[in-house]
């Protein structure tokens, strides 16, 4: 029997394919290099956008067209709405939510338990890189801001103890990880409780944890919300031999009553002092970010304050969407009034504005020496990513260099990336 994964949405999401991958090949399946050889697809959802969705809503039908017998599975954000399963039917064999994996065999009808005593997270994972590897630390979100379906889809947040977490990482560093990725829907809500004492661990505790393992190696995590970015965390990123000088906080709005209309609980003021508390004690760090353009109530004024914010913080990097109606949340009760060629507009407008910063920060790097963390050859051209997460190409075709660290020198600055040299390979 074989299968095969797609996996639509964040790192979570990806995190969480490869333990589906770990899983299934335990219960005897094999991976399949295309969908059409498999005899299991399965799809790790995304519904935090509709053209997510719409995806799945294309993909479904046309693998069953082709291959009546695939079974199908569906998982992920969309995998407890109603409306979904009403639509897709019996088109899709086996709908789970994903905290379920650990009981998966049966619904699969199959007599195999894998560790159905346990949460998913510490089920194996089947990793898809040998040198960079995702560790979940929790799932869930207790946020509820209003256009999110997070919470509703995944549940309140449950956080892993922080020994299994320690556990897995030491399992990655003893097979030659060069990368370690923390990641949480907000990793800042970390805890964990030390048995036999009311201490907790916090995420900073966590990191610091770590830090101190023995090891080549980078830690990145993601994503910190504003409201909880303590600054014992910035000082632990700033006192970090391994921590990488990269802090992505999503803003999403720049305006105040867009910001409590989306629930989320912080103001600019607020947020603006987080930036200058980064910036004062870990002045190389990048500071990346998410933007909304076109949420309800949002005019021109809202728009013009969200510009100003980005002119004035000036981000490394920033993933901008066009808002989009969710199912069960709040926001979408609310008038979608942006229309849609207005929302690509301020989209265009806001990236304009990102470039500019982006190559102001990149600019500091030109004539220095960094190291880099080499993903990919193309083209005659290594690619990989400095502690700041900026991508960094330099010219080379040795395929070895794929998961090694490199030290380059930078020679030109662009707005989404540096160029660079070695001296030898």
């Amino acid at each position: 029997m074989n299968y095969y994964i797609i996996t639509i949405g964040c790192q979570m999401n990806k995190a969480d394919s490869e333990r589906l991958g770990a899983y299934l090949e335990s219960l005897g399946f094999q991976l399949a290099d295309q969908p059409q050889k498999a005899d299991l697809i399965a799809l790790v959802t995304c519904g935090v956008r509709q053209s997510a969705e719409d995806r799945i809503y294309g993909l479904v039908p046309r693998f069953k067209k082709k291959n009546p017998q695939v079974k199908i599975i569906l998982t992920g954000c969309l995998s407890d709405r109603p409306d979904v399963r009403e639509r897709l039917g019996k088109k899709v064999d086996v709908y789970f939510n994903i905290a379920d994996l650990p009981h998966l065999a049966t619904k699969l009808g199959l007599k195999a338990e894998v560790g159905s005593n346990q949460g998913y997270l510490n089920l194996d994972a089947k990793y898809q890189s040998t040198y960079s590897a995702y560790v979940p630390i929790g799932n869930g979100c207790n946020n509820f801001c209003s256009y999110c379906v997070v919470p509703y889809a995944r549940g309140r947040e449950i956080y892993r103890p922080h020994q299994e977490i320690l556990a897995e990482v030491k399992r990655l560093l003893a097979k030659g990880y060069k990368e370690i990725i923390l990641i949480a829907q907000n990793v800042n809500s970390y805890q964990s409780a030390i048995v036999g004492s009311n201490s907790i661990i916090d995420f900073a505790d966590l990191l610091k944890m770590i830090d101190s393992l023995e090891g080549d190696f980078w830690i990145r995590f993601s994503t910190s919300h504003p409201k909880d970015l303590s600054l014992k965390l910035i000082k632990t990123v700033a006192r970090g031999q391994k921590i990488c000088q990269h802090f992505h906080v999503a803003l999403q709005s720049g305006d105040n009553e867009i910001l409590k209309a989306m629930n989320r609980k912080y103001t600019v003021e607020h947020f603006l002092s987080v930036v200058e508390n980064i910036r004062s004690l870990t002045p190389i760090a990048s500071i990346t970010t998410d933007i909304i353009v076109g949420f309800p109530g949002e005019g021109a004024k809202q728009f013009a304050n969200t510009k100003k914010l980005m002119k004035k913080i000036g981000f490394a990097m920033a993933y901008i969407a066009q808002y989009s109606p969710r199912p069960l949340t709040v926001a979408n009760k609310l008038i979608d009034n942006v229309k849609m060629p207005e929302k690509r507009r301020r989209e265009i407008e806001i990236n304009n504005l990102l470039k500019t910063g982006a190559l102001k920060f990149n600019r500091q790097f030109v004539g220095q020496t960094i190291k880099v963390l080499v993903s990919d050859i193309k083209r005659g051209l290594a690619i990989g990513k400095n502690q700041q997460f900026v991508t960094i190409k330099f010219p080379s075709s040795n395929k070895n260099l794929i998961g090694q660290f490199v030290e380059v020198k930078i020679i030109e600055a662009q707005d989404f990336g540096l160029n660079g040299i070695v001296n030898q390979e």
